[in-house]
């Protein structure tokens, strides 16, 4: 199936019933994981609002909820490799169990600075849970990438979250940049 979102061609490369198949995984990983304890999971705008949502669903365990908003895409399909923080954290973290939660991880510059921001506020631990990860763009490695829903391709993805131009978010399902015979 394909969609069009302005200028850009996209091919479906995951359905919403396998996203909602492994976010009850992820789910279920959580609650055993941090069983006894209280953890705040910091929501990644906007880009994660749907993940969140049907992630802490799935969730039994006792958590506190928060968001924070980066951004280093501006508007393109292409990372600008400055982040800008334009939404603070107004939670206590000393002390706590935290869990970032992502739509994706790419080159993961956006992720570097929010975990070196959440570290100066000497948490116990800190994750990261995922939805997507595109282990060939990452510019270095980050230990703290713990739960993953799907590793993917470095390819431009957009729906669940994740959009073009703005736009593409409300899409249950998620697609992949079409590519035209002269772009292979």
């Amino acid at each position: 199936m394909k969609i069009q979102i302005e200028d850009k061609e996209f091919d479906l490369m995951l359905e919403y019933d396998q996203i909602k198949k492994r976010t009850r995984l992820l789910g279920i990983q959580l609650n055993v994981d941090y069983e006894d304890k209280v953890p705040v999971f910091i929501g990644v705008l906007n880009g994660s609002f749907l993940f969140m949502a049907d992630l802490i669903k799935e969730i039994d365990i006792s958590c506190e909820l928060a968001f924070v908003k980066v951004s280093s895409y501006h508007g393109n399909d292409t990372s600008s490799g400055i982040v800008r923080e334009l939404i603070g954290l107004d939670i206590d973290l000393k002390n706590r169990d935290v869990i970032i939660v992502e739509d994706i991880v790419d080159t993961g510059l956006t992720l570097i600075h929010i975990l070196d921001t959440l570290k100066k506020l000497e948490p116990a631990s800190i994750n990261v849970c995922s939805l997507l990860l595109k282990p060939g763009s990452l510019q270095e490695d980050i230990e703290e990438i713990t739960y993953v829903g799907f590793e993917i391709p470095n390819e431009f993805v957009v729906g669940y979250g994740l959009d073009y131009k703005g736009l593409g978010r409300n899409l249950k399902d998620i697609y992949r940049a079409s590519t035209s015979p002269s772009e292979t």
